[in-house]
């Protein structure tokens, strides 16, 4: 039995690309053939992988279908976290979806789920990404206040909601810990932030996290050890579609 994760298959089987990067880089050319394939070396029937948001490009449900039965066909149990893109997904509704795809996927948003001794504790997360104003040489001279404003309220929400995850997570019996983000828990102008104070104080071992994409933006965040806690980016073309492993 081993633990995998993998973020940002942003499929479209039902739905308009809308992403420039999916159409040009090589990266994502055929990228859900090579995962598929990937996943079948990898994975195995006992295995888990952690699927770590912006699954469907569909805004609806039943523009999601064929990408969730995708998702469905890869080895293993799937557990399924919420993404910025995520539209089929009102957080509200996540035990429908649950009851929906029963037997078949697991979806996971502000609360925990087991895997052997471990609880897996998810949020989407959020950080503020700008705009900036930058000088000649691409250095930062400021941002824009508002949206800076609007980011932080965001945080703040969910802040609690994976702290309410952690503290349900404690109050089951859970001692070991790993938190899922979709958003990278640091912003390009922090070193440290809410989310890495909690690992911190819940003693999570790692803290893994998607949303990142372009290989000018893959240290934007923090990616290694820090404070006790093994932070991991995990975005489909970081990895190139073969997912990582986290535990045994």
């Amino acid at each position: 039995m081993a633990l995998y994760a993998i973020g940002d298959l942003h499929l479209h089987y039902q739905s308009t690309l809308k992403s420039r990067r999916q159409m040009t880089e090589r990266v994502w050319k055929n990228h859900e053939e090579k995962l598929r394939r990937n996943c079948e070396a990898l994975l195995t029937p006992e295995d888990t992988l952690v699927l770590v948001g912006d699954h469907s490009w569909g805004r609806k449900l039943s523009e999601c279908e064929e990408d969730l039965r995708f998702i469905t066909d890869l080895p293993g149990r799937k557990i399924l976290t919420r993404g910025n893109h995520d539209m089929f997904w009102d957080a509200g509704k996540t035990g429908e979806l649950n009851r929906l795809f029963e037997g078949k996927l697991e979806f996971l948003q502000g609360g925990f789920a087991r895997y052997g001794d471990y609880a897996l504790v998810a949020t989407k997360g959020a950080c503020f990404e700008g705009p900036f104003y930058l000088d000649r040489r691409g250095r930062i001279l400021g941002w824009d206040e508002e949206n800076a404003e609007q980011a932080r309220k965001l945080v703040t929400r969910e802040a609690e909601r994976l702290r309410a995850g952690l503290e349900e997570a404690k109050a089951a019996g859970c001692r070991k810990l790993l938190i899922f983000l979709h958003y990278p828990p640091t912003s390009i102008l922090e070193e440290e932030s809410v989310f890495t104070r909690l690992a911190e104080e819940y003693g999570a071992e790692q803290l893994v996290y998607a949303h990142i994409h372009g290989e000018t933006r893959y240290g934007d965040s923090i990616l290694g050890d820090f404070r006790g806690t093994r932070y991991s980016l995990v975005s489909g073309d970081y990895l190139k579609w073969q997912p990582l492993k986290l535990l045994d």
